[in-house]
């Protein structure tokens, strides 16, 4: 069982991992807190983008010495293979960690799995540690793993103030890719990724669904924004959409946009509600 100081720890790392989101792609934004002997936070991490050290590599680099006979915490299995970077469950070996909690399993894990190796070097491991909390930011990774696509997000608004802006600026960074109202494809945080790891769209996306969402894949993303009530985009992979946002002011115009069964597209379920400004923003998941 992990201790309240570990859970504490998972909570962090889920925290620092999602700096990673809109700039990691393809690999998972990830984040690791290591604890020292004593169960106190020594040192910690995230990755950035492909091709950057791993999230454990950095919190072990932060930790130094004193993660000898302590406690890695990490959002999702170390790696088991050596890519652009050296495996992670090696450089935690290595470090003489005594235990690893991890709260989801990298279903990309080569061989036996991270996990396993690190318990055959005699490591203790506990899997699944706040494993729905982490799910907030590797949730969509997985997603696109699952699916062969980019999960994707429409957002778009009744109105807006300059805090409603604001919400969107941070909300496109957030995403590998988005479509602008007019059509236009951008990165959403631009240069943010690795080196010959994503690619921007240099073609219409035209009228084809099937090669819309194909483009998108071949560039790499593994989330994609669409901005904008009158997106023609969003009406393409208007199917194919699994979040929706969108903000709704005190007082509702009449001639406001809307969809299929009103605010919320039928096939929907709300998700969260929180306020900017004079606006409550309103998340929708797909559920069917």
């Amino acid at each position: 069982m992990a201790t309240p100081n570990e859970l504490t720890a998972m909570r962090r790392a889920i925290a620092i991992s999602a700096q990673g989101l809109g700039t990691t792609s393809p690999n998972p934004p990830v984040g690791c807190v290591i604890l020292d002997r004593d169960g106190v936070p020594v040192g910690e991490g995230y990755h950035l983008r492909k091709g950057d050290h791993h999230a454990e590599m950095n919190a072990l680099t932060a930790a130094g010495e004193r993660a000898e006979g302590g406690t890695a915490v990490v959002t999702l299995e170390p790696c088991n293979h050596h890519g652009r970077t050296p495996p992670c469950r090696q450089a935690l070996i290595d470090a003489k960690v005594s235990r690893v909690l991890m709260a989801v399993m990298d279903p990309t894990s080569r061989g036996e799995g991270g996990a396993v190796v690190l318990e055959q070097a005699g490591i203790e491991v506990e899997r699944g540690v706040l494993e729905q909390e982490a799910l907030l930011v590797l949730g969509p990774w997985l997603h696109s793993l699952r699916t062969g696509r980019p999960h994707i997000t429409w957002a778009y608004t009744l109105g807006g103030d300059e805090d409603d802006e604001q919400a969107v600026r941070e909300l496109r960074r957030t995403h590998d890719l988005v479509i602008r109202q007019s059509g236009a494809i951008e990165e959403g945080v631009p240069d943010g990724h690795g080196k010959d790891a994503f690619r921007l769209p240099t073609d219409p996306l035209g009228n084809d669904p099937a090669k819309a969402l194909r483009a998108l894949t071949e560039a790499g993303a593994r989330t994609v924004l669409i901005e904008g009530s009158f997106n023609e985009t969003a009406r393409l992979l208007g199917d194919v959409v699994d979040r929706v946002i969108t903000d709704m002011p005190g007082t509702l115009p009449s001639s406001r946009p809307t969809t299929a069964g009103g605010l919320i597209p039928g096939g929907f379920r709300l998700v969260g509600v929180s306020r900017f400004g004079s606006y409550a923003r309103m998340t929708a998941e797909r559920t069917s």
